[in-house]
């Protein structure tokens, strides 16, 4: 089930509000990831009681998806790029680009788009535009173009703690000589690498 799609009628004239319980909720998530993140926990925040967050969620799960729509619409780069009338490749580029390093900076939110089903407000403008993007660059089937293009740009936040480690941990040159040579001469990191990526890839999903 899903907040958005399932949401369950107020009944209550006093209720907590659905935008009140997404900023405690990134609030938690920000400072302590996960493991912060407890109904209880939300409704210490808003200095109500764990029951009355019921009038507005059935469950974590539903907190879960205001967090991270609320999170995507504080964004004012993503924001800026969602609303621009312009478009081209490098508007689509810098699109992706802005929400890869929007995740890297909320990295608990890569634990939970697997599960998800995106459908907020914020969300849903970030697709549409980015499937607006892809149909006007000439993509045959858009929406697929998009998911190719965001399960890219997912996966490069997912790794993209990693840069220092990969950097920095040496190769066995006996092993795997042409990775290794490669590697010491090697100083991208993720974010040029999905930039590589993200090109090759639009640019064989809109060639004609």
């Amino acid at each position: 089930m899903n907040y958005w799609t399932d949401h369950r009628p107020v009944h209550r004239s006093r209720a907590v509000d659905a935008e009140g319980i997404a900023r405690a909720a990134l609030a938690l998530l920000d400072e302590g990831g996960l493991e912060a993140l407890t109904l209880r926990a939300v409704a210490a925040a808003l200095g109500v009681a764990p029951s009355s967050l019921y009038s507005r969620v059935r469950s974590l799960e539903d907190v879960l998806d205001l967090a991270l729509d609320a999170a995507l619409g504080a964004d004012p780069a993503v924001q800026a790029l969602v609303r621009a009338r312009t478009a081209g490749p490098e508007v689509l580029d810098e699109l992706l680009l802005s929400h890869f390093r929007h995740l890297c900076r909320h990295p608990w939110a890569l634990q939970v788009l697997p599960r998800r089903a995106l459908r907020g407000p914020h969300h849903l403008a970030l697709s549409e535009r980015m499937c607006g993007l892809l149909e006007h660059e000439g993509a045959r089937d858009p929406l697929a173009a998009a998911y190719a293009l965001s399960n890219l740009v997912i996966g490069s936040a997912m790794t993209s703690a990693l840069d220092e480690e990969e950097l920095t941990t040496p190769v066995d040159e006996r092993l795997a000589p042409g990775y290794a040579r490669l590697h010491g001469a090697g100083t991208a990191d993720s974010e040029d690498v999905l930039r590589l990526g993200l090109v090759a890839l639009r640019e064989a999903l809109t060639a004609s």
